[in-house]
């Protein structure tokens, strides 16, 4: 209330954030600090200029969030909530320093439904985009503002077409800068999965996205959330073209068939990994063109081979 009282004064809410902070290792104070997001949020919309106090909110932010996620419960903001945390984006879009704590931040509260749509509704695609392009070699910064433009564009209801469109080179280049990186790899995967979803590449986008996704599995086999991530990414391209199945039988590094033969093998008890490739291959034989050349890779077997493992999924 003192700070709600006091909106001008950054004395004031600089103090209160410090004190609201101070109750964070008392794991019983969780249910009144997360009634306090709104204020913290708030106070840093209205003094952007501070860069010592918008770090403060960020971390108290964090703090809560993390306990948030723990214990299951999901955060939401509303349109003007949004809006503070876009102010703080624009103010602060070339402190590489601040920039991934922010980006942690939008990520944590974008994994709300609503949150997300509220942040899509402001309009804040274009400033992660431009804050990613200048960013590239960040892996953190990468990392997280791919999870949060997941979370924007896959919601089914989406007006921004053309902003979405214009995501996907800057996905692409984020990946194609970190294929080593799996981390940074699984987050751009899952991005570039939900722009396809929602129709967002061209015809001259399928075939460098396909060798994008199957170079980032060959390079981190290991990574099952990766595999699965790139097998569900392919198979929304599959689904917008052909192109992109006879991509994936033509790959210049062999086969990605037999890729995801080998990634299968790998990951025999990940029943996400079998059902991002089972989900890839019915969408292959809808071509009979590549249905045949399936059949040749004897892909029958393998699926022979899925239904025994995971018999009744």
């Amino acid at each position: 209330e003192f700070m709600q009282a006091s909106w001008d004064s950054e004395e004031v809410q600089a103090k209160g954030i410090q004190l609201l902070a101070s109750f964070v290792e008392d794991k019983s104070a969780f249910p009144y600090l997360q009634t306090c997001t709104e204020v913290i949020t708030r106070a840093m919309g209205t003094h952007t200029d501070s860069l010592d106090f918008q770090v403060e909110g960020c971390t108290l932010l964090l703090e809560v969030l993390s306990q948030a996620l723990e214990q299951g419960v999901v955060m939401t903001l509303d349109e003007s909530l949004a809006t503070c945390l876009l102010h703080t984006v624009r103010k602060h879009s070339e402190d590489e320093e601040f920039l991934p704590m922010l980006c942690t931040v939008l990520m944590m509260v974008s994994a709300s439904e609503v949150a997300a749509e509220n942040l899509r509704k402001v309009g804040i695609i274009p400033d992660l985009l431009s804050i990613l392009k200048r960013f590239l070699p960040n892996d953190k910064i990468c990392f997280s503002l791919c999870a949060v433009l997941w979370s924007l564009a896959v919601s089914e209801d989406n007006a921004d077409q053309a902003v979405l469109e214009s995501a996907v080179p800057v996905t692409s280049a984020v990946l194609q800068k970190h294929l080593q990186n799996g981390v940074v790899s699984e987050s751009a995967c899952s991005a570039l999965w939900a722009l396809a979803l929602q129709g967002c590449l061209t015809d001259s986008d399928y075939e460098p996205t396909v060798a994008l996704v199957l170079d980032a599995v060959r390079m981190n086999p290991e990574r099952a959330v990766l595999v699965k991530n790139g097998c569900l990414a392919l198979a929304s391209l599959v689904r917008l073209s052909e192109t992109a199945a006879l991509a994936i039988l033509l790959d210049s590094d062999g086969t990605g068939v037999e890729l995801i033969k080998d990634e299968y093998h790998l990951h025999l008890d990940e029943p996400g990994v079998a059902e991002a490739l089972c989900l890839l291959m019915n969408e292959m034989v809808q071509y009979e063109e590549v249905m045949l050349d399936l059949r040749s890779q004897k892909m029958e077997k393998l699926l022979s081979e899925i239904k025994l493992q995971f018999p009744f999924s």
